[in-house]
């Protein structure tokens, strides 16, 4: 099919993705979800561009199995290439079809007409129609093959209120958590202290008279349920107490750095072949970390099933149901036709969390109470315990100058464990935690190393800068400590701030200026543009300031950051009072959207930068709440200030996860410049720089 986005080509019925209401709306359909980033407000204002409407008279309707197209996950900034790329063609062919309908209906030629609000006019014709009197309630049945023209780009709005915004602002209860229905019950877990960790002894407590409430067993796992959710929390909490737990294995893994798999990477594609030698002497050489990082999102995860008539119906927040109903028809052994899973919006996590387990667990206390809708939440704990980690990075760096001090040789090695554990149905094993712990239970799949363009370990790890002959190498551990899968930039977030804080490092030896040391190495003009509107938009990087700058996945949005510190060398703290960003995403459809995404993803950078680590040893995990894993608190929000560089001739670029790296280099290129001590270890807490000053 000649040119039209992927999601288009695999989903050609142009019925699946746009239906033109009764009246006076138009409903669009995305295999995207909502997770707070903006999608449904952004597609919103494609299909309006498209169609001549009002942004307000379109509805989007978001993932939801067997109706709306089938787009995998919403991961890696993809949802405005994608979803956005394919949703505006289909758009552009219903325009182009209702005006056909409508020139016959009118008496004119279809080229003459123009929709402006859903009304379809032509200059010099008295009569009108409308969207929804040639269209309105209609089949297109059409199948789209090739790509017809768009409407030319429109300026960006000045301001577009989200559309998901106002009834979350107003409590009207649209999380999944919130859901209710008639004669519905209550699920809570009890969960293992850890993975590595199967029921030995449960003495089973009394159910309090008068209290109608079921303990479910399967294994190791453990559920009450209840119609009082009160009740069900307080039961759940006397069967935890009454549980002993064994262990079956260590929390101890293989160190970074030591064993791994090796590959070569080049233009940040991984391959099977020796890895070369470092064959030379470097003038600098450092070695920089990250340690695990939990999502965090601010409420636990939940779900809801309901298995009636041989049915199951499950709603999450998941990220990818598409996948997640294979995997649970799989760890259910239950016919995936009889299942649908609806995405309901949850907590944003912007990677893989709980969601998918509580999907599995919900539908686990379903299939045991027919007929009877059961919504089931995890507590903080279990949430901070058993969600995948962001897994913990060591990036080892070298260098060498030549007389003018450009960088002539380059060496970049990462090591880290997965990123990759989302469920992913016809695979050996399950990434449903719940399925480990049944009778017949599910081992995890192995962990293999992913060898596709800027996936996971090596995501970023190839420079942005025009250098001699990179030397850049994936190193992949499979036996990691703890469960690690996807977290928001995957490696982008280690691997920048390895990069960025090195080329800080080089900049000082050949003694030039951070921003001058980049530009000598930059042939890329949006790369250049955007480091220049940042040094313009900050007043120059000078002071305690550090820049760092970034293409994501050297593919999508291009984000220059510099960060203003303070840094209170008694108590070894940092605080970020102000940040700077410049972005080139492409063509902007959503401003506020964008910034938010860019301002959202730098706030979250600085969090992980400054504070967060998984904290754990052999036997047991001890970060379980927000005092075990500390995170930025609203009085340690940096201020942002935020240039977009747009390009409106350009295509739309993903921009979710585009300043993680370049916000936590910045944030410790700017401690170095305020205080002189080099931090390369993550989190810049009070232990790192003590450390650090004390090297």
């Amino acid at each position: 099919m000649s040119g039209l986005p992927s999601a288009l080509a695999r989903h050609p019925d142009l019925d699946q993705w746009l239906a033109v209401d009764a009246a006076d709306t138009v409903t669009v359909a995305t295999g995207k979800v909502e997770i707070g980033q903006g999608i449904t407000t952004a597609l919103a204002l494609i299909a309006a561009h498209e169609l001549g409407l009002d942004p307000r008279r379109v509805r989007v309707r978001t993932a939801h199995t067997g109706i709306t197209p089938n787009e995998f996950i919403t991961a890696g900034s993809m949802s405005v290439e994608d979803s956005g790329g394919a949703l505006r063609q289909a758009c552009a062919h219903a325009r182009r079809l209702i005006l056909a309908r409508a020139a016959e209906r009118l008496g004119t030629d279809a080229a003459e007409l123009t929709i402006e609000d859903g009304r379809i006019t032509a200059p010099g014709l008295n009569a009108s129609t409308t969207l929804w009197e040639v269209q309105g309630g209609r089949p297109f049945e059409h199948a789209i093959e090739t790509r017809t023209d768009e409407q030319p780009p429109a300026p960006p709005p000045d301001r577009q209120p989200r559309l998901d915004l106002p009834a979350k602002i107003a409590g009207e209860g649209v999380f999944v958590q919130d859901m209710t229905w008639p004669d519905m019950l209550h699920a809570r877990v009890v969960r293992p202290p850890t993975w590595a960790h199967r029921l030995d002894v449960l003495d089973e407590p009394a159910v309090p008279d008068g209290q109608d409430l079921r303990v479910l067993r399967d294994g190791s796992f453990l559920a009450v349920t209840g119609a009082d959710e009160y009740a069900v929390v307080r039961h759940a909490e006397r069967v935890a107490a009454a549980c002993r737990w064994r262990q079956v294995a260590d929390l101890d893994g293989v160190p970074l750095g030591t064993e791994s798999q090796a590959f070569p990477v080049r233009d940040g594609i991984p391959s099977i072949e020796p890895v070369p030698d470092l064959d030379f002497e470097p003038d600098l050489a450092a070695c920089y970390t990250r340690p695990h990082l939990m999502h965090a999102s601010l409420a636990p995860s939940a779900a809801a099933a309901l298995w009636a008539g041989g049915k199951l119906t499950v709603w999450s927040h998941s990220q990818g149901v598409e996948l997640l109903k294979r995997t649970l028809a799989e760890a259910l052994d239950v016919d995936r036709r009889a299942i649908t899973v609806i995405h309901h919006q949850g907590a944003g996590a912007y990677g893989h969390n709980g969601a998918d387990d509580a999907a599995l667990d919900a539908a686990l206390c379903a299939l045991e109470h027919p007929d009877r809708p059961v919504l089931l939440k995890y507590t903080r704990q279990q949430e901070h315990r058993w969600e995948p980690y962001g897994p913990a990075m060591r990036i080892d760096m070298a260098a060498a100058l030549d007389d003018a001090g450009r960088i002539r040789r380059w060496s970049h090695e990462v090591w880290s464990y997965t990123h990759a554990g989302r469920p992913i149905p016809r695979q050996p094993g399950s990434q449903l935690a719940g399925a480990w712990l049944r009778d017949n239970a599910i081992d995890p799949p192995p962990a293999e190393p992913r060898l596709g363009s800027e996936v996971g370990i090596h995501r970023s790890a190839w420079p942005i800068y025009a250098l001699p002959e990179p030397r850049v190498i994936k190193r992949f551990v499979a036996a990691g400590p703890l469960r690690t899968s996807s977290l928001r930039s995957l490696g982008a977030h280690g691997n920048v701030f390895a990069i960025e804080s090195f080329m800080d490092e080089l900049a000082a030896l050949a003694g030039k200026s951070p921003v001058a040391f980049r530009l000598d190495h930059l042939d890329d003009p949006r790369a250049r543009a955007v480091l220049e509107a940042v040094d313009d938009l900050c007043g120059g990087v000078t002071g305690p300031r550090g820049v760092a700058l970034a293409r994501y996945k050297n593919q999508q949005t291009w984000a220059a950051v510099v960060a203003e510190v303070e840094v209170d060398e008694a108590r070894a703290d940092v605080r970020v009072p102000k940040l700077w960003i410049a972005a080139d995403a492409g063509r902007v459809v959503d401003p506020d959207g964008l910034i938010n995404q860019l301002e959202g993803g730098a706030v979250q950078a600085a969090s992980w930068t400054l504070k967060e680590r998984v904290r754990f040893d052999r036997q047991d995990i001890d970060s379980e709440d927000w005092d075990s894993y500390p995170v930025l608190r609203f009085d340690e929000v940096p201020e942002i200030v935020t240039r977009l560089v747009d390009r409106p001739d350009q295509p739309s670029l993903g921009a979710g996860e585009a300043t993680q790296g370049p916000a936590a280099a910045a944030i410790a290129n700017a401690v170095f410049a305020a205080c002189g001590v080099r931090v390369r270890d993550m989190p810049l807490d009070a232990e790192a720089l003590r450390r650090a000053a004390a090297a």
